[in-house]
């Protein structure tokens, strides 16, 4: 089954419904697949092997996705904000391509790739349309996401038609949406989250409302103006959207049903503000990666409920799980001899599902009984919520005792003046590696004494998970998905 038969059933349902509104333009179901026909004759006449935006978010997108689709061909979105020799690498990866957006630096960086602006693709799609193009049929690539490099160069991460269709089948109720219900999608299309939320919004017939540049003003107008019912966001974008509505007075989005989060870890503080100050709003954490086509687990709206209101310090803990697996994917934790362990035992995480895919251009990382390890640490409490404890890749080895960076951060983080932590493992003559904690003070706080934050630490954990270096900095480096880059801090540390 091709993904563009998601598009080819809502326009076939409601064709003169709107599906799609982005810079004030707006697009019904039939004129998008109409749209998407047309780019599939284009990418076909191109010879091209992939199909990559470059871009921030716009009509060109879906009418790539679903053109690439139709066409048979790998559709490819690419990280615009990357540096120019990191980008030029990427290019080199995919040529020949048809890269859409950017058409000067695409021709710049790599001469072996066909380059359009994105109006020019938009006409050309238009002006080719057909009723006569038929989806491109059997298991091939849909999707080929570069993935965000935090820990090391970025792999090219494969998810097949199979994969995505079993994710949506799974997830999402077609055409489960009333004609007013609005989803906006302000995450970048070259992201995982950014391309679920186009094809579960198409396949539920959910309007789509598209922000290209974020600012959580902009948000908040949008929100407003075309009566958002539901939305995805990544941490920090939930955390300046809060501000911004305390800083305006506003206490209500009274047609925003359900805020979706995830990408990166949520601060308590911001989501308890959050549910706070939109009683009403159902909040959900999702917690999913490129290879698994997007989300394995959620935390539901009552689930955060139950947990912000409860006095009970184990239930309330969950406001920092990602809630429990999705029913059609299992979820293990192993140990590093590759054995489940028992609820509550810290290991990697392990998922196993129809979705998930597991492949990349380089080669498979499937187990032989297709379990995929995703290289998250975390743990599974005995009422099955997951608790995620950062990257595999980033444990603190401290004389062969492995530690969490994650659980001496959130203890930092209990400090009224921290407003930001990340712990990494540091050079030790004695201990190979030592703990060394980069922290942010809060606004408004003095720098708190290295030696009491030592102690917070002692107190609540033990003498081993002490930090041995304290940095004080202005700023953490996060990438625009909201997760932390270790790789930099340890740069900071190494400096």
């Amino acid at each position: 089954m091709n993904i563009a038969l998601f598009l080819e059933m809502a326009a076939e349902a409601a064709p003169d419904r709107i599906g799609l509104v982005c810079d004030g333009r707006r697009w019904t179901y039939s004129q998008l697949l109409a749209g998407a026909r047309g780019a599939a004759a284009r990418i076909t006449e191109s010879g091209c092997c992939h199909v990559a935006l470059l871009d921030e978010s716009s009509e060109a997108a879906v009418l790539a996705l679903f053109g690439a689709a139709l066409a048979g061909i790998a559709y490819c979105p690419l990280n615009y904000r990357l540096a120019d020799l990191d980008l030029g690498a990427l290019l080199q990866r995919i040529e020949p391509a048809l890269v859409i957006g950017d058409e000067g630096r695409a021709t710049r960086l790599c001469a072996g790739n066909l380059a359009m602006s994105r109006s020019a693709f938009v006409e050309a799609s238009l002006a080719n349309s057909s009723d006569s193009v038929e989806a491109a049929e059997g298991e091939g690539i849909a999707i080929q996401l570069f993935t965000s490099g935090t820990t090391a160069a970025p792999k090219a991460a494969i998810l097949r038609h199979s994969n995505l269709v079993s994710y949506i089948l799974g997830t999402v109720e077609f055409a489960s949406a009333d004609e007013s219900d609005a989803a906006l999608v302000c995450v970048p299309p070259y992201h995982i989250a950014g391309i679920s939320a186009l094809l579960s919004s198409i396949y539920s017939m959910r309007r789509i409302v598209m922000l290209p540049a974020f600012s959580p003003e902009a948000w908040l107008e949008l929100a407003r103006s075309e009566g958002v019912t539901n939305a995805f966001v990544v941490p920090t974008m939930l955390a300046r959207i809060i501000d911004a509505m305390e800083r305006r007075g506003e206490t209500a989005l009274p047609a925003l049903r359900a805020i979706a989060y995830g990408g990166g870890k949520m601060p308590l503080e911001v989501i308890e503000k959050a549910l706070a100050l939109l009683p009403d709003t159902g909040f959900t954490n999702a917690y999913g990666l490129t290879e698994t086509s997007s989300t394995v687990a959620l935390l539901g709206p009552e689930d955060h409920r139950e947990a912000h209101r409860s006095a009970d310090p184990s239930v309330r803990a969950r406001l920092a799980s990602v809630g429990r697996p999705l029913p059609t994917v299992e979820i293990e934790i192993r140990g590093e001899d590759g054995q489940v362990l028992p609820a509550g035992s810290p290991g990697e995480i392990y998922v196993r599902g129809d979705q998930v895919s597991g492949e990349y251009r380089e080669k498979s990382a499937l187990t032989a009984d297709r379990w995929f390890p995703t290289r998250d640490a975390g743990y599974i409490d005995a009422d099955g919520f997951l608790f995620l404890s950062g990257r595999a890749d980033d444990v603190i080895v401290r004389g062969g005792e492995n530690m969490s960076p994650g659980e001496i951060e959130d203890v930092l983080l209990t400090h009224p003046a921290v407003a930001d932590a990340c712990a990494v493992g540091v050079p030790s003559i004695e201990w190979g590696e030592a703990v060394g904690v980069a922290l942010v003070v809060r606004d408004g706080h003095q720098t708190p004494d290295a030696d009491e934050l030592r102690q917070l630490v002692r107190e609540r954990l033990r003498s081993s998970r002490v930090p041995e270096v304290i940095r004080f900095e202005q700023a953490l480096p996060y990438n625009e998905m909201g997760k932390l880059l270790r790789r930099e801090v340890r740069k900071i540390f190494a400096a």
